[in-house]
């Protein structure tokens, strides 16, 4: 940063800390992970737990899962005690499955050593959490003045010093930037009102300047280019990826596979697949299987297109792979939503 550059972020500092604050407390969500402004901190299970479910997922869709979770497992010692099937289950739709690997991973270590690690550094050592989460958790379950740069933290951030490096290479910057904002006094407080602004205030499109705490110090603003930024350099075009499923049914049962504990999709429970993953395999059972149509699925760094291929399952089967569960025990919800989606075409 260049030494104007630090000089207005201390000058910033002064006024933004109390101006969001205000705001904060007037304007904050309710959130069922979330103690009210101006509270004593969360307990630091839901904290953590709201955090590594919201990992590349929006609010919107983790309130649910984090009732049922709450409700199933109302401290990391249940959670940690788990089955781990059990835990998939109910991560089911929510994707990015190693999250739920390093859930119980992390909730077992937990109850190991007695609780929670109360700083960022022993946060950061467990399983799934990363720099962001450990700051996250340090600042709203302990009150810790730790900087939380989320994507709506750095489109504040960009807007408020009009940052025009595009993203990811603005991502350095504008977490020194943040970090000379981070107030002192409510820093959970203070994270989750910056957190709360991008989400409802400063959004990536139209922000709502108007009514912004900040608005009298956006340089964004103030040049009117606030719209425009953060900037991002254009992303390559995603590969395209191809494969089969196999969906052996009868009235009475379903042909599942329990998927690899590593991997894509790792741990849930799967039609049996072949092409897309690494994997060259033959069908599970031999017969005639009848094209039922195709599934496309979007994931990180490909989008996949999956033929859909369906065949009987005859008594007394005997499937080279997978499983034959009964379908009073199976309950297509806590398939992932790829495999719901291959449920959906199935008649």
């Amino acid at each position: 940063m260049r030494e104007s550059d630090v000089m207005a972020a201390a000058f910033r500092a002064a006024e933004v800390a109390p101006a969001l604050l205000g705001w904060y407390d007037r304007h904050a969500r309710a959130l069922p992970w979330r103690a009210p402004p101006g509270s004593p901190p969360m307990d630091p299970y839901r904290v953590w737990l709201s955090e590594m479910m919201l990992q590349q997922t929006t609010v919107a869709a983790v309130k649910d899962y984090f009732h049922r979770f709450t409700a199933r497992w109302p401290d990391v010692e249940a959670l940690a005690a788990a089955e781990d099937a059990e835990v998939m289950g109910e991560w089911a739709g929510l994707g990015y499955y190693a999250r739920a690997r390093n859930l119980l991973a992390a909730a077992r270590a937990v109850a190991a050593a007695g609780g929670f690690p109360d700083t960022r550094a022993g946060l950061q050592a467990l399983p799934g959490v990363g720099p962001y989460t450990s700051a996250a958790i340090a600042a709203i379950a302990f009150d810790l003045p730790e900087t939380v740069v989320d994507g709506n933290v750095e489109r504040v951030v960009a807007r408020l010093f009009a940052v025009g490096t595009p993203l990811p290479a603005a991502k350095k910057e504008l977490t020194a930037l943040a970090a000379t904002l981070t107030s002192a006094g409510r820093p959970g407080d203070f994270a989750q009102a910056t957190m709360d602004l991008g989400a409802t205030i400063c959004t990536p499109r139209s922000p709502a300047c108007g009514i912004c705490p900040l608005g009298h110090l956006c340089r964004a603003r103030a040049q009117g280019i606030q719209a425009e930024l953060p900037r991002r350099t254009p992303k390559a075009a995603k590969p395209v990826r191809h494969g089969t499923v196999w969906a052996a049914l009868n009235e009475t049962s379903v042909l599942l596979e329990r998927r690899p504990p590593r991997g894509l999709l790792g741990g849930t429970l799967a039609f049996p697949t072949s092409g897309w993953d690494g994997t060259d395999l033959p069908a599970p059972l031999p017969g005639a299987w009848i094209e039922a149509g195709e599934v496309r699925h979007v994931f990180t760094h490909f989008d996949l297109r999956l033929t859909v291929l369906r065949g009987a399952l005859p008594d007394g089967a005997n499937p080279s792979r997978g499983t034959i569960v009964s379908r009073e025990e199976f309950d297509p919800q806590s398939l992932p939503g790829l495999m719901r989606k291959v449920w959906a075409l199935l008649p």
